[in-house]
């Protein structure tokens, strides 16, 4: 497990090293794991290539879920994509790949969480349509897994990343910012600019709760991870174009946290509130397991 407890730490080193924040998460894992960096490079591709194979499974438009509550999607938004969408269609394509690994994992696919199930859209629909789009290599791609799990590792360390503990925050925000700081060093930013891109995306998932409908990490989960991707997006974008965060990406990770922990039971992934509360969220919940026994 990696040791960074704080994200300034980890751009420190990276710093130090005049290397990339990936080249830093590279070594020190293969060091604690007593292997060779080629190994635990090939060991990322590997999760490079399974999220490839969900974003495929995903598009699939026959692909239901046992409840029925989500399949089909992400097929619809990449036959939207290719007309040119709204935000034209490398954007339109992310939401889309997103969204497919979202519905892969509620159809029981294989998916690489990132860093949850119920996240796990967001760092793909980023990172592989910025590699499909041709504007990164396939190594590029990979190294920014690395920069998305030394991300992800400090999160961790420092606060959570299970929606039980600290509300969707901490599943999809985590996601945003690992995703928009993998994006910012894929696209040449600095250690600094990856860590104000995580900040700023943080930011803007800060409050969210976690209330799946009928309990399944279907509704609304899935969308979620269409509004992180893009969340992650503009977050990188800014951090690129010079924007810095005013608060440090470790202090919002803290106050990720401190939300967190006040939020009330029922919004940290019981389905007893919010959108799970709800008279139709309530109803499609017996509709799929019968009439409840309170």
């Amino acid at each position: 497990m990696l040791t960074y407890q704080t994200i300034q730490e980890l751009c420190q080193a990276a710093e130090a090293a005049g290397s990339t924040i990936s080249q830093v998460i590279l070594a020190g894992q293969a060091q604690q794991l007593g292997l060779e960096e080629r190994e635990v490079y090939d060991r990322m591709a590997q999760r490079l290539q399974v999220m490839k194979e969900s974003v495929r499974t995903g598009l699939d438009p026959a692909l239901r879920s046992a409840s029925g509550l989500s399949g089909g999607d992400a097929a619809k938004l990449l036959a939207y994509a290719r007309t040119g969408g709204i935000c034209g269609s490398f954007v339109s394509e992310a939401i889309a790949r997103a969204v497919a690994t979202s519905e892969c994992n509620a159809a029981m696919g294989k998916i690489v969480a990132a860093p949850t199930a119920g996240s796990c859209g967001i760092l793909p629909g980023a990172v592989l349509s910025v590699l499909e789009a041709g504007q990164c290599s396939e190594e590029q791609a990979v190294m920014a897994l690395f920069t998305a799990g030394g991300i992800g590792a400090v999160i961790s360390n420092r606060a959570t990343l299970a929606g039980a503990e600290g509300g969707c925050q901490a599943e999809c925000g985590a996601a945003a910012a690992m995703a928009a700081a993998a994006l910012a060093e894929l696209r040449g930013g600095s250690p600094a600019q990856s860590a104000h891109a995580c900040a700023i995306a943080l930011k803007n998932q800060l409050g969210l709760v976690c209330d799946p409908v009928a309990g399944l990490v279907e509704v609304p989960c899935i969308k979620r991870n269409a509004a992180g991707v893009m969340i992650a997006l503009a977050a990188a974008e800014m951090a690129l174009a010079g924007v810095e965060s005013k608060l440090p990406a470790d202090e919002c990770v803290s106050a990720m946290y401190e939300v967190g922990c006040s939020m009330p039971a029922s919004l940290r992934e019981t389905a007893l509130g919010g959108l799970a509360a709800t008279p139709t969220g309530r109803r499609l919940k017996q509709e799929i397991f019968g009439p409840s026994d309170s």
